[in-house]
């Protein structure tokens, strides 16, 4: 069952959405999950969707994701992302989908984003690689991902949209190098334990820290491989403030990104301007 939580704002501002999904080690079953996702957001007024942290699979080992892998520009989940950005003329952001890497047997966890016209406008390689050990659950992305090594962001109609990935969500000195964004977006994938622990602290540290919103769209829910994941997925404001949340299972977040509201966090408590380091 699909839920929707919001919370929306000013009517003028840019209406932008994040999908939640449980995804399966099936591509296609996927792909049909976030067309239903993405276009019940754009029904609703999001100029702007956000998918999850592997999103298109999530297979019953790590290594699955390997034979899927895309060369970029080719391959049936870009084609499926561009055609659902101009099918619904919205600016979508790929979550992350595995692309081929440079170096045998490991793949790039990797955000693509496309614009209204369906064309790629934006490419972020996940920088930092999570590991964890806790009792029986274990996880090292690095055994089987790349490190990326560029920030990633782009110009939106609001703003300057900057791009992240789950585990960078721990290291501020990432968004600091962004610049000013208007937003910031973490898709991700949270264990159910780091996520319970962690995941609204960070992300509302990373709204008030950089005096922007931040858009998170998370795996949430119990997996085919077993996995289980915190969802949560939300929109903050830059005050902070919590604006839309879906705890677990399939759904979207919803609201809009107001520049004035930006302006007038920044006017009256200037840290941005105040950083000394």
């Amino acid at each position: 069952m699909s839920q929707t939580t919001s919370q929306q704002g000013s009517s003028t501002g840019f209406g932008i959405a994040a999908i939640q999904m449980v995804s399966t080690p099936v591509i296609d079953e996927n792909l049909k999950t976030a067309r239903r996702l993405v276009s019940q957001a754009a029904g609703q007024g999001a100029q702007l969707v956000l998918l999850p942290e592997y999103w298109p699979i999530m297979g019953m080992k790590e290594t699955d994701k390997l034979a899927v892998a895309e060369t970029l520009d080719d391959g049936k989940i870009q084609a499926f992302m561009a055609e659902l950005a101009a099918e619904h003329k919205i600016w979508l952001i790929g979550g992350t989908l595995p692309m081929v890497a440079g170096e045998a047997g490991k793949v790039l966890n990797t955000t693509l984003v496309y614009g209204p016209d369906g064309q790629r406008v934006s490419r972020y390689d996940k920088i930092h690689l999570f590991s964890f050990t806790k009792g029986e659950e274990s996880y090292d992305e690095a055994r089987t991902i790349a490190y990326g090594k560029e920030i990633g962001s782009f110009e939106a109609p609001f703003g300057k949209v900057g791009l992240s990935v789950c585990y960078d969500l721990r290291f501020p000195e990432l968004y600091r190098a962004m610049g000013d964004c208007a937003l910031i977006v973490v898709p991700a994938a949270f264990t159910y334990i780091t996520g319970n622990a962690h995941w609204e602290t960070l992300l509302r540290a990373r709204a008030i820290e950089n005096q922007c919103y931040v858009l998170a769209a998370a795996q949430g829910g119990k997996h085919p491989n077993g996995r289980r994941t915190w969802g949560h997925s939300m929109l903050i404001d830059p005050w902070g403030e919590i604006k839309s949340v879906l705890a677990e299972g399939e759904g979207l977040v919803s609201g809009v990104i107001d520049p004035h509201f930006i302006k007038g966090v920044r006017d009256s408590l200037p840290a941005l301007q105040h950083r000394k380091l």
